[in-house]
C-alpha cells in the first residue's frame, strides 16, 4: 500500500513541472470521488496550474457534462472521454480520469477493483487497466496513487 506520504511528494512533482512547462491540469473521476483532485489541489502552488476536476459518479452526468459516450462506464474508451471532456470543459493542457469498480461487489461484469486510468494530453493519451485488491477505501487509493504516476509520467521528461 502506497503511503500518504508518496501520494503527496507525486503531487508535488506534477506541480512542480505544469509550473515549469506552463500546463494547466485538470482530474475527472468517478470511483475515486475527488481523491485525486485533493490530492492535486494539496500541492504548492495549486491554483497557478490545477484547473480543477469533475467528480462524475453517476453515468448519467459522465454522458450529459464530459461528453462520453452513452453505454459501459468501466471501459478504456470511457476512461479516455472522461478525460478529454474533462480537459474540454476545464481549459486544461493535460487530464487525467479514473473509472472503474471500487467494490465491494462487482459492476458490467467486472470484479471489484477493476479500473481504468487514462491521460490525455493534446493527441496523445495513456490508458492503464488495473485490477486492485482490498475493501473500497483501499481500491479507491490505489487508484489515486495510480493515477497521479501516470499523470507524473506524462508530464515528466
Amino acid at each position: 500500500m502506497n503511503s500518504d506520504d508518496e501520494t503527496a511528494e507525486i503531487a508535488e512533482r506534477i506541480g512542480r513541472r505544469a509550473l515549469a512547462t506552463g500546463l494547466r491540469v485538470a482530474v475527472a473521476e468517478s470511483l475515486t470521488s475527488g481523491a485525486i483532485a485533493s490530492q492535486l489541489g494539496a500541492a504548492p502552488e495549486a491554483s497557478s496550474w490545477f484547473t480543477g476536476g469533475v467528480v462524475a459518479y453517476a453515468a448519467d452526468v459522465k454522458f450529459k457534462v464530459l461528453d462520453v459516450d452513452p453505454g459501459p462506464v468501466v471501459t478504456a474508451r470511457c476512461a479516455v472521454q472522461l478525460a478529454r471532456g474533462a480537459a474540454r470543459l476545464l481549459g486544461a493542457d493535460i487530464a487525467v480520469a479514473v473509472t472503474g469498480v471500487g467494490g465491494p461487489d462487482p459492476d458490467e461484469g467486472h470484479p471489484a477493483g477493476t479500473v481504468y486510468t487514462a491521460v490525455c494530453h493534446l493527441s496523445e493519451q495513456h490508458v492503464s487497466h488495473n485490477v486492485f485488491e482490498g475493501d473500497p477505501s483501499q481500491v479507491v487509493d490505489q487508484a489515486t496513487f495510480t493515477a497521479l504516476q501516470m499523470l507524473l509520467s506524462a508530464v515528466e521528461p
